[in-house]
């Protein structure tokens, strides 16, 4: 059985066995960013000849922390089947397809985006799998990229395909890059197939690169979910992060419905909060233990979202009976 874990303060904090990690996230400060080769030092410490795909995120804090950086892992019995291509680790577990986060130094804002998703494409291919695979994308990109965020839509829909099946997919906002010069960082997870697009009616979808979220056998991977009107695609419930708690958890529950299962399915949230957010993040532990009571939560700070009104955008994942 596949397990979510939630961020822990370090390498040395993680109680799991190492050979079963099939992926890693390190949300990572500035603080920590400025020496990378210690986060790779402290990884090789506790994971000795193990390898397993890292997703590496700027943050601007983890929540309920003062710790340099977190890790959260994923878990499969016997860390499924490894890949390498270059220094870029892949592990199939499960049925799923489980990759490292990629960025590049060169070109612009829509070049690096496209040379992300092409990179993934080729890291799908080395496992034997491919774009039409993909269940979820989450892209990293900066506060001062948000008036060219829509030029991604190009480069996604020429290498992603026409569908019927898109990823969910998550845009984050971090004003400290992964590396210097680099203005996109993407995570991507892909699935064995049959795969089903889950949409309740949502018209808006239609036309965009992906989907509210996509099941593949018994789980389903959502999209990040924001305050958004998905009808008038307006942002509400500006300034109120507790509103736009609610709204979000009903909608992840609207959605899940599509494919029979609620709230208490959700297994897993990674909750992005805007620094103004913080201070009334505690006031929205009851509402989520209310939705979503069987989740692990890692919460952390990023620079912004892409709607300037949201407070906060949750990235869930349900496992169905």
């Amino acid at each position: 059985m596949t397990v979510y874990l939630p961020a822990v303060p370090g390498y040395d904090q993680l109680d799991v066995p190492i050979g079963d990690v099939v992926h890693v996230t390190e949300y990572v400060t500035a603080a920590a960013l400025a020496d990378p080769a210690a986060l790779d030092a402290a990884r090789k410490t506790v994971f000795g000849e193990h390898r397993a795909p890292v997703s590496r995120v700027p943050v601007e804090s983890i929540v309920g922390s003062g710790a340099p950086y977190a890790v959260a892992v994923v878990t499969h019995p016997g860390g499924g089947t490894l890949f390498t291509d270059g220094d870029d680790v892949i592990r199939v577990a499960g049925g799923v397809t489980y990759l490292p986060s990629v960025h590049t130094t060169d070109g612009d804002f829509r070049d690096q985006y496209r040379w992300c998703l092409e990179r993934i494409a080729a890291l799908l291919a080395v496992a034997g799998s491919g774009t039409g695979a993909l269940v979820r994308t989450v892209d990293y990109t900066a506060t001062a990229t948000r008036a060219e965020y829509p030029r991604c839509g190009r480069p996604r829909r020429e290498v992603l395909g026409a569908g019927p099946v898109h990823p969910g997919a998550a845009g984050i906002l971090v004003d400290v890059p992964v590396e210097p010069g680099a203005q996109v960082s993407l995570d991507a997870l892909a699935a064995s197939p049959p795969l089903e697009a889950l949409n309740p009616g949502w018209a808006r979808y239609d036309t965009l690169t992906y989907k509210p979220a996509v099941r593949a056998a018994n789980t389903v991977y959502l999209a990040g979910f924001g305050a958004l009107d998905p009808v008038s695609q307006q942002a509400i419930h500006a300034g109120d992060l507790v509103a736009q708690a609610e709204y979000v958890y009903r909608s992840i529950e609207t959605v899940l419905a599509e494919a029979g299962g609620t709230g208490e399915n959700v297994v897993h949230l990674v909750e992005y909060l805007t620094p103004d957010a913080v201070a009334d993040y505690p006031r929205t532990v009851a509402l989520r233990e209310k939705h979503f009571p069987n989740a692990v939560v890692t919460a952390v700070v990023c620079s912004a979202l892409l709607r300037p009104e949201f407070l906060l955008e949750t990235v869930p994942t349900a496992v169905l009976p």
